[in-house]
């Protein structure tokens, strides 16, 4: 690579540059500024709206930095589709760091704050990469960069049981599914003498390259990837995860994380076994993986495994943990449809799901502030005491259920759009039928809330000003685009048609 080169790939990765001199900046002013700790989430928050800035000028670009090789292709795609999901990190980043000023459980670690906006950035810098790598090399070593960094935040409670539990299972499970990982990349580099997704995809092309060891390879890549986004059966550390570590990173990892998994799965997917466009608008895949059958196999699992566990979960966190890999389930759904209208359903259901769950999980993350609990048990006869923080949980729940005119009916409606688009007749009628069963255990919180008597009098649930707004930002686009959702349609269709080729 020459020095042009060099400096032209550098100009298209200003939002990761600008990335990096933040959580420098954040770690120099920790150093120096010591007792200035309340500062960070603002020097925090300016770096993401500077960072957002350079993503804004992503989207309509088609290229690559950092060539290699003849093809003209390179380690990091350039294009619409990648901004789209960086622009999901980085609003749920700075929700999350908006969460983190009013939560107990950070607050009272004020002597580590310094260390936890620096690994929040680093994970949105792992995410980053992760959105727009093409090559197997960097897409391991960006998943890499997320997950240290979200191990040690799942433990960041260092006084508290549970989260030391949660950070260990956690390094356990995502160990071993790097190695399992690394080991299916190591393979498909064997294979082909390439790891670049573009190269691979020529090679495949033109030389048979195929059976057992091949499939075998990309069924191990899929279960790393399948590991970040909670697909069963690699979904085993999510519960306990999710419920051991701080309401905040728990709500970061699941929507940022998913979202950058997703990103990943459906480029090396598009990518490397892309062969052809039907007239219809599908994907002609390569014949080497029978990918459709597979994701959707993987996606029914998920759904209702995560839809049924939650029925029985008695802790609000791991109620949500395991909605949240249903969640995981219609969007791989939608992924296995293989075609752009999948992949809109893809983008409108994250953009969509960002609000409302990050919602639910602020509601629950006030809640346990004033209460210390987050048992479902304890939230009985509440409806009075937390007074407009109660209908939120109510709006935002009957959201991630997908009750019309919330905003979730409108991405779960474009699941099925897709589903029928692609005589899938059968696979949407279990996923409606999945659908419905989440309505139980979405209720029953709001049952808990307002229609179960207790003895105990409770004390309003106060809170201020920012937080009022905070909560806000997150319900109106809950409200909003049940009703008119045009915009985020328009901007999922034009960044999934700039993908891969």
């Amino acid at each position: 690579m020459n020095f042009e080169n060099l400096t032209t790939s550098l100009q298209l990765i200003k939002p990761e540059i600008a990335l990096s001199i933040l959580l420098v900046t954040i770690v120099l002013f920790d150093l120096i500024f010591d007792k200035r700790k309340n500062l960070l989430p603002f020097i925090s928050i300016i770096g993401l709206l500077i960072t957002a800035y350079f993503v804004v000028e992503q989207f309509g670009m088609n290229t690559f930095a950092f060539e290699v090789g003849r093809s003209g292709t390179g380690l990091v795609a350039v294009d619409s589709f990648a901004a789209f999901f960086k622009m999901i990190v980085i609003l749920t980043s700075i929700f999350v760091i908006l969460f983190s000023v009013a939560s107990s459980e950070i607050v009272n670690c004020g002597d580590r704050h310094g260390e936890y906006y620096t690994l929040i950035i680093a994970m949105i810098l792992g995410m980053f990469l992760i959105s727009s790598a093409s090559d197997l090399i960097l897409i391991y070593l960006s998943i890499e960069l997320l997950s240290l960094s979200s191990y040690i935040l799942a433990g960041f409670l260092k006084t508290v049981d549970r989260s030391s539990e949660a950070s260990l299972k956690y390094v356990i499970y995502g160990g071993v599914a790097s190695g399992i990982m690394l080991f299916g990349i190591s393979i498909l580099y064997g294979l082909t003498g390439t790891t670049n997704l573009y190269e691979m995809n020529s090679l495949l092309q033109n030389v048979q390259v195929g059976g057992f060891t091949f499939i075998f390879a990309g069924v191990m890549v899929l279960s790393g990837i399948g590991f970040k986004v909670s697909i069963a059966p690699f979904h085993f550390w999510t519960p306990d995860v999710y419920e051991g570590a701080p309401i905040t990173i728990t709500a970061y990892l699941s929507v940022a994380s998913k979202a950058a998994g997703f990103a990943l799965l459906i480029r090396f997917i598009k990518v490397t076994f892309y062969q052809s466009t039907a007239p219809d608008g599908s994907w002609i895949l390569l014949g080497i993986i029978d990918w459709q059958r597979l994701l959707i196999v993987l996606s029914i699992l998920t759904m209702t495994l995560g839809n049924f566990a939650a029925i029985w979960q008695d802790n609000i966190k791991r109620m949500l943990a395991y909605s949240s890999i249903a969640h995981a389930g219609y969007l791989l759904l939608a992924v296995a449809i293989f075609s752009n209208d999948g992949v809109i359903a893809v983008l409108v259901y994250l953009a969509i799901y960002l609000f409302m769950n990050l919602g639910a999980f602020f509601v629950v993350m006030l809640i346990a502030n004033k209460i210390g609990s987050e048992e479902l048990d304890d939230y009985k006869g509440m409806g009075a005491s937390t007074g407009f923080l109660g209908v939120a949980l109510s709006i935002f729940l009957l959201s991630l259920a997908g009750l019309p005119p919330t905003a979730g009916f409108i991405g779960k409606l474009y699941i099925f759009i897709a589903l029928i688009n692609a005589d899938m007749i059968i696979v949407a009628f279990i996923t409606l039928l999945n659908t419905v069963v989440a309505y139980y255990y979405y209720v029953r919180v709001l049952k808990n809330l307002y229609l179960v008597k207790t003895d105990t009098s409770r004390e309003n649930i106060q809170f201020s000003f920012g937080i009022m707004i905070v909560l806000l930002l997150l319900l109106i686009p809950v409200l909003v685009f049940g009703v008119y959702f045009t915009p985020i349609v328009n901007l999922a269709k034009n960044s999934a048609a700039i993908l891969g080729f």
